[in-house]
């Protein structure tokens, strides 16, 4: 039995998105986790993985948080002496990457997403750059969720010793089944992520200003990562929006949207687009790579250019001119699309290929 260390900034986010992998891990593998916090980390436990808790701050760029964290980890591989290092987001790709490479233990990186920091410009680009090249050199395989990104990678000499493309984190199809559309006569808009600007927050809540009514609501599924909640209330007293707060079960509230809203800057794959689209709702989507290649316009959702709260304002408004039944087989055609190409069970699969390659090659 292997020993593999998984480095990652969320339990939720492993757990709800990428579970099965770690499923197929456990299955002959001790499996540790560093995270920085508790959210799943007791449903992980419970399948057998053994949690490190490791402090993070997923935003801040502080060179002696980041010190800390990078001696935390080559401290915990020292220990651990892990057959294989699994990394995801940022951080721990490049802090994580570089301990396990310095330390010639092999290594998976997934690129979940770049955020702005390659919209920058001069020192800041450069030293990015530099970051993730140290980070990235010695993988023995590096994942990416978009084209886009590896073609940025690729761009400025960021590489790996092999990279491979999948669709995101792929959806499980049976925690998120297909549910029929709702039958009323009201039109409920879901916003699903984090409330900051990045999100595309601001046009969301314009948009809501402007088309909210007796029959048109605006609902916020996530937690406030920026200052806007005394915005957020403000808005919500005044009838313009509803927060929903943040939870960890989003498969009801899904199901009871009659559209999901996207509005993010940037994307490596959109979890709640295709989330929302295998349990069978419809998608109004940023124009980006991460959300472009999870919908069909037209078909199962509709784009706008993020950023662009007009843009985004008549995408609602056609799709408030849409009947029932035309929404409906939106949602039908989104979940046939998630069966065909966003299955988890692909993903999974072409993880493990990788897990085996280096296996194999002990």
């Amino acid at each position: 039995m292997g020993r593999v260390l998984i480095l990652i900034n969320s339990s939720g986010g492993l757990f709800d998105f990428r579970n099965e992998f770690v499923e197929a891990l456990l299955e002959e593998n001790q499996v540790f986790v560093s995270v920085p916090d508790d959210v799943k980390t007791k449903e992980l436990t419970d399948e057998g993985c053994q949690i490190i808790r490791t402090p993070i701050n997923r935003r801040g760029i502080n060179p002696l948080e980041d010190l800390k964290l990078c001696r935390a980890y080559y401290n915990m591989m020292k220990e651990l002496k892990p057959d294989l290092v699994i990394t995801y987001t940022i951080k721990p790709n490049i802090y994580g990457g570089f301990c396990a490479g310095l330390m010639k233990i092999p290594y998976i990186t997934t690129i979940t997403g770049l955020g702005g920091a390659f919209d920058r410009t001069g020192l800041f680009l450069r030293l990015i750059i530099h970051m993730y090249r140290a980070g990235m050199k010695k993988a023995a395989c590096v994942f990416f969720q978009n084209e886009e990104n590896r073609n940025i990678f690729r761009k400025f000499g960021i590489a790996g010793q092999k990279d491979r493309l999948v669709m995101g984190s792929g959806v499980s199809l049976p925690r998120h089944p297909y549910e029929p559309y709702p039958e009323r006569e009201e039109t409920h808009f879901l916003f699903v992520g984090r409330v900051m600007k990045e999100r595309g927050i601001l046009e969301f809540l314009e948009a809501a200003g402007r088309l909210h009514s007796d029959k048109v609501f605006f609902d916020i599924l996530g937690y406030c990562d920026e200052d806007y909640q005394e915005m957020l209330a403000g808005l919500e007293k005044e009838g313009v929006i509803h927060q929903l707060g943040f939870h960890t079960q989003v498969h009801p509230y899904l199901a009871d949207a009659s559209a999901i809203v996207i509005a993010s800057f940037h994307e490596g794959m959109s979890n709640a687009l295709i989330e929302a689209a295998a349990t069978g709702r419809p998608v109004i989507a940023s124009n980006i790579s991460g959300c472009l290649e999870a919908f069909e316009e037209g078909r199962t959702g509709l784009g706008f250019t993020p950023g662009n709260a007009e843009e985004l304002i008549a995408a609602m408004e056609k799709f408030l001119r849409l009947s029932n039944e035309e929404r409906a087989a939106m949602g039908r055609a989104g979940r046939e699309k998630m069966e065909k190409e966003f299955d988890r069970k692909l993903v999974t699969a072409a993880y493990m290929e990788e897990v085996k390659r280096l296996s194999a090659a002990d």
